[in-house]
């Protein structure tokens, strides 16, 4: 893989070379090398934990469409089973456990919110349709972004990364293409990023102008605390479920959702061997 320092090019043209006299006459020049430094560690660091923000994102949909017609399942068995125990043993106790967890499977208000991706103007979806019905569930779209827009977002994000500029207009302008790049990405669509690509190779170049070493100082500051930032949002990303779950098996993702799909099936059929005992002994 192509290294940050190789794609910059390791001081190319328009760079200004220090002389090890020039670093005497200009003594912020080191400092100045520290925050170029620093900001591109940075892009680099938002460059991975927006990849694994994605990657959670895209494993998230995956799990919910192809465990959750197991999970509710499960959940409705549990509500029968204890609602068949209460009707046999007559006891208060278990009459409101059965009609706790019948209240949780029952419908609550604004549910067309919970339903927001499932259906449209013109009903429910084919996917929703199936899982309401016990039938097949058609495979989830998967969104993996390929090797090459993955190229091209890296370079994008370094290229147009907004904490390169120096201005606040320029800034803006960063943010809002930045924007259209990560919608882009998330999609995994390679022929827009290309297009970005594109764009952004005709716009201007902005001229880095020397700071002074007060505002170098405040730079590094202002880095250093969005580095901070950006290590707690990393942080609650491997902490969270799916990301527990990326991480137990990162080369198969799939391989474990099948695992946990089985032993799902196996939950479900013992339920439904319980419920039927249940019934018949009524």
């Amino acid at each position: 893989m192509t290294t940050p320092e190789a794609e910059q090019g390791g001081g190319g043209a328009g760079e200004e070379r220090v002389t090890p006299e020039g670093d005497a006459a200009r003594p912020e020049a080191r400092l100045e090398r520290a925050v170029r430094a620093a900001e591109q560690a940075l892009i680099e660091y938002e460059i991975a934990v927006e990849t694994f923000r994605v990657e959670i994102e895209n494993f998230s949909r995956l799990h919910e469409q192809k465990l959750g017609p197991l999970y509710a399942r499960l959940e409705e068995l549990d509500a029968r089973i204890l609602e068949a125990r209460a009707a046999r043993s007559g006891d208060a106790e278990d009459r409101r456990r059965a009609e706790e967890a019948r209240a949780r499977l029952a419908p609550i208000p604004g549910v067309e919110e919970l339903l927001h991706g499932w259906m449209d103007d013109s009903g429910l979806f084919p996917e929703a349709v199936a899982m309401l019905t016990d039938q097949a569930v058609r495979p989830p779209q998967r969104v993996r972004p390929s090797e090459e827009a993955r190229k091209l977002y890296r370079e994008l994000a370094r290229k147009a990364h907004p904490d390169l500029a120096q201005e606040e207009k320029e800034r803006e302008r960063r943010e809002e293409f930045i924007t259209r790049v990560n919608a882009a990405y998330a999609r995994g669509d390679e022929a827009e990023l290309r297009e970005l690509a594109e764009e952004w190779a005709k716009g201007p170049e902005l001229k880095r102008v020397p700071s002074r070493a007060e505002e170098l100082y405040a730079r590094l500051e202002w880095l250093a605390q969005r580095k901070e930032l950006l290590a707690l949002l990393a942080k609650e990303l491997e902490e969270s479920a799916i990301g527990h779950m990326l991480q137990l098996a990162p080369d198969d993702p799939d391989g474990l959702l099948d695992e946990i799909g089985q032993q799902l099936r196996t939950q479900v059929t013992e339920r439904e061997r319980e419920l039927a005992g249940l019934l018949a002994e009524g």
